[in-house]
């Protein structure tokens, strides 16, 4: 089998696999609910409070990182004449800063409205 079937292939078995991965993570899901409802307790306890502000934030932030590292990648390229790696290792560092600031800004929202409750 030569590289131009591999390279055919690899898409479709990924799709597989990954739909197959997607289905019994629902299934295993759903077991789960039905035990927890079958013992008397309330389904509510796996419902999400996240509203769409908190997804917002957390992609505006590492857009925000993201856009940051290229900045300082490109300052060390022109500095240090570096080539791509400091474009990928900055691109990554502050794209982390930013999704771990998104924790953090939200942790302490989430405390702060269960202080008010």
């Amino acid at each position: 089998m030569g590289a131009a079937e591999v390279g055919a292939m690899l898409p479709i078995i990924l799709g597989l696999a990954s739909c197959v991965v997607i289905v019994y993570i629902r299934k295993f899901n759903n077991m789960e609910r039905m035990a927890i409802i079958d013992k008397g307790l309330s389904p509510d306890l796996f419902k999400k409070d996240r509203s769409q502000s908190d997804s917002s934030l957390r992609f505006a932030l590492l857009l925000i990182g993201s856009g940051i590292g290229l900045l300082f990648g490109y300052w060390l390229d022109r500095t240090f004449d570096m080539e791509e790696v400091g474009y990928f290792a900055m691109l990554f560092i502050f794209g982390g800063l930013g999704l771990g600031l998104a924790y953090l800004i939200e942790e302490k929202k989430q405390r702060r409205t269960t202080k008010d409750l």
